[in-house]
């Protein structure tokens, strides 16, 4: 078991633990492809591909060669990182592999000599919102787009709150 970054030749596999990751998270919501076309869990190969750069970093979970998890960090500047795309196979949850990420994430974050980990969420998802705070993030604010049926959620992890 290890967490390493991955690269174009593992992006086929690491969007499929997305979208399989975030597709109970579309049905639990009501999330369709006619509601919310842009939802993580309708991502295309090509739409991740089109992420990749200089100033996004993709983990990749590995457990017996397969990668069960992802999470990705996204260089915003001043050192803020955005952290999105946390996600562990179904089979794979509760088993502290999101924690993993989670913990890999906020170390990256500071040999990157970032100081912030930023991240959006469903704002009626209470479960994840907790689960964050309960590892340090705290709470930002909300925000309705239009192109989203959900009001955002933010949250933040700043390094000092580690201490």
């Amino acid at each position: 078991m290890q967490i390493m970054s991955v690269t174009a030749e593992h992006l086929p596999e690491y969007a499929e633990v997305i979208r399989q990751s975030f597709a109970t998270v579309a049905q639990s919501f009501g999330i369709t492809r006619e509601n919310w076309p842009g939802h993580i869990a309708f991502i295309t190969d090509e739409q991740l591909r089109g992420k990749c750069g200089p100033s996004y970093h993709a983990f990749g979970y590995f457990v017996d060669g397969k990668i069960i998890g992802f999470a990705a960090l996204e260089d915003r500047g001043g050192g803020a990182f955005e952290m999105n795309n946390v996600a562990v196979l179904p089979t794979y949850r509760h088993l502290n592999y999101g924690k993993a990420l989670l913990d890999f994430c906020k170390a990256r974050t500071i040999e990157l000599g970032g100081h912030k980990i930023e991240l959006g969420f469903i704002e009626a998802n209470t479960r994840l919102k907790d689960w964050y705070a309960a590892h340090g993030f705290v709470h930002t604010g909300t925000k309705q787009y239009d192109s989203v049926p959900f009001l955002v959620g933010g949250m933040e992890w700043l390094v000092s709150t580690e201490g």
